[in-house]
């Protein structure tokens, strides 16, 4: 699907309007048609400072995103564009372009935080672009960072800080790119040059000293550093001379100074290579409806006066898609016994063995599309569904049997009924002569195959019903005894006997069998979530020894400029992500 995207320009994706946000549905069912892996870059700054640029640059177009030429902000709220991925096949580049922050034309700027957090929540890789040098003021500016613990939450049921539940951001969080826009410094530190990502770092470097300054001075620097995995930074020239700026979208490739060309590029080279697929917690990867579902939870809890939580989210699409996966698995079960099965089968057991297959694909298909099932609400669905299913195809092979049986029986035993009417055995030794026809015709009907499990059941029910010709030709035979009717009456019971025993004798071995077919798809059902919950566990850990692994590395850091408070902060939080590691894995209940 991604190289059937065809977006010409941007949508409007959530609309800031009247104080509120809310969504645009052409923009979700735009991206509810994308199938594929998507990479959501969003980017945000101040107004005017030239973002939407950049976002055209990645685009590959020199028009989309509007540039405003005025100190009037142009993109309100956040708009979409979905282009096919450059350089990745099968995978999705969506732009998020948001408006300009501390617009002068709104008085209230509270929406402000909320459209830096969705952008953060909804992208794998966050541009934060802003003009000249990180200095103090470049931070202040930056002040949306620090109020993420006040707009984001991890867990639904955090711990007792906010602190406690931001420990889990760096999880989740996206790549974090600083763009510097009309920079003119030398990169230099100490009288030697450096690049862009060691100038971030070290205007990331914290004061010391407890003061409010001080405390001010370093909160958004400890936010981007603990918050975003991956940080990196680029520089970029005046594009052109300041009076050919509001025409800059206008400007031919070639009118653009061709350092700030250079510049361009390398951004987009490292985007387009370095971007990953949104990713969520477990190793979900996002595509275009699974984005949908994220814009919506967040834009309605914020709407309902909550905060996005990155649990809740994740939990609200797993009922979406857990449903859907019950589905899909049903219809694959559906197709695959409608070309496998021919109805009646000879056994029970052949069709038990054909259920079983298809049972345990059906059970694949959903392990495969489903995640998060709280306490597997949707296995168990599946699982009713398909026992159904098994019961009524169990339902159709009787009756299939049964209607088939009929038939012949019917066919076999048409011209034995015909000739007791014409009188061919109302003679003397017409009964034994009746009697043979009879056996000679139940061998006959024996050699068809595939009659079903009704085979038995319907001949005793056909011949019990002529049960009556049978007897009155015994009476009026008149080469027969009364002591041979009597022993011929005996023998007729000793048979009905042992059919009846033998009838009963097959429907505790079908019940034992339907009994062992339940256990058998009971354990591959646990077989399979148990595998299941295994990976899982093994993506889970995974995980966290990358979240371990950044916390260490910025604790190291911490140690090395001198400050142990913090240091100490990120010890107690690895340590409980740790202690999070020890805890027991969930239970297989299926039941």
């Amino acid at each position: 699907m991604a190289s059937e995207i065809h977006m010409p320009g941007p949508v409007c994706l959530i609309e800031n309007t009247n104080g509120g946000l809310v969504v645009n549905q052409e923009a979700l069912k735009i991206l509810s048609a994308i199938t594929q892996p998507v990479v959501v870059v969003a980017i945000v700054g101040l107004y005017r400072t030239g973002k939407s640029f950049l976002m055209n640059k990645l685009a590959g177009k020199r028009k989309g995103f509007s540039l405003g030429s005025t100190v009037q902000s142009h993109t309100k709220g956040i708009w979409m564009w979905c282009v096919p991925h450059p350089q990745k096949p099968n995978h999705a580049l969506v732009l998020l372009d948001t408006e300009g922050l501390g617009d002068v034309e709104k008085g209230d700027n509270q929406n402000d935080s909320w459209i830096f957090a969705l952008a953060v929540l909804l992208s794998s890789t966050f541009v934060y672009n802003s003009m000249g040098t990180i200095n103090q003021q470049a931070m202040d500016q930056l002040h949306y960072v620090t109020e993420l613990t006040e707009r984001i939450r991890a867990k639904s049921s955090p711990g007792n800080s906010e602190l406690e539940d931001s420990a889990d951001f760096v999880s989740f969080f996206p790549t974090f790119v600083w763009t510097l826009r009309d920079f003119s410094l030398e990169l230099e530190a100490n009288g030697e040059p450096i690049t862009a990502d060691e100038y971030l770092e070290l205007s990331l470097k914290l004061k010391k000293g407890t003061d409010e300054k001080s405390k001010s001075f370093n909160e958004p620097r400890l936010c981007i550093r603990k918050f975003f995995p991956k940080k990196k930074c680029f520089i970029f020239d005046r594009p052109a001379p300041r009076k050919y700026l509001v025409q800059l979208e206008k400007l031919q490739e070639e009118d653009l100074d061709p350092e700030f060309r250079e510049q361009v590029a390398d951004f987009c080279s490292y985007i387009f290579s370095h971007s990953k697929a949104k990713t969520l917690s477990g190793g979900i990867i996002v595509n275009g409806p699974r984005l949908e579902s994220l814009v919506l939870t967040y834009v309605n809890a914020i709407s309902s006066g909550d905060l996005p939580c990155m649990e809740n989210a994740v939990l609200a699409l797993a009922q979406i898609e857990n449903s859907a996966a019950v589905q899909k698995a049903v219809a694959h079960y559906d197709q695959q016994m409608g070309q496998r099965v021919k109805l009646p089968t000879e056994t029970l057991q052949e069709l038990l063995d054909l259920h079983r297959a298809n049972e345990k694909e059906a059970i694949e298909v959903f392990m495969k599309n489903s995640f998060k099932d709280v306490e597997q609400k949707f296995q168990k669905e599946l699982g009713a569904q398909l026992e159904a299913k098994r019961d009524d195809f169990c339902k159709q092979n009787m009756q299939a049997s049964s209607d088939r049986c009929m038939a012949l029986l019917q066919d076999i035993f048409g011209p034995l009924e015909e000739e007791v009417k014409q009188g061919a055995f109302s003679k003397p030794g017409g009964y034994r002569l009746f009697i043979q026809k009879k056996q000679e015709l139940k061998n006959k009907y024996y050699q068809v195959p595939r009659k079903g499990i009704q085979a038995e059941d319907m001949l005793k029910k056909y011949l019990e019903s002529k049960e009556d010709v049978a007897d009155a030709l015994l009476r009026t035979d008149q080469s027969l005894s009364e002591k041979e009717k009597e022993i011929e009456v005996e023998r007729i019971k000793a048979e009905s006997a042992e059919a009846a025993t033998k009838m009963l004798e097959e429907i505790q071995k079908k019940n034992q069998q339907m009994m062992e077919q339940k256990e058998k798809s009971y354990q591959e059902h646990v077989k399979q979530l148990t595998e299941k919950m295994e990976r899982e566990r093994a993506q889970l850990l995974a995980e966290q020894e990358r979240t371990l692994a950044l916390k260490l590395q910025e604790q190291e850091r911490l140690l090395k400029e001198g400050f142990q408070n913090e240091s100490r902060k990120l010890q107690q939080e690895m340590q409980a992500i740790r202690m999070r590691n020890r805890a027991p894995a969930g239970v297989c209940n299926i039941l």
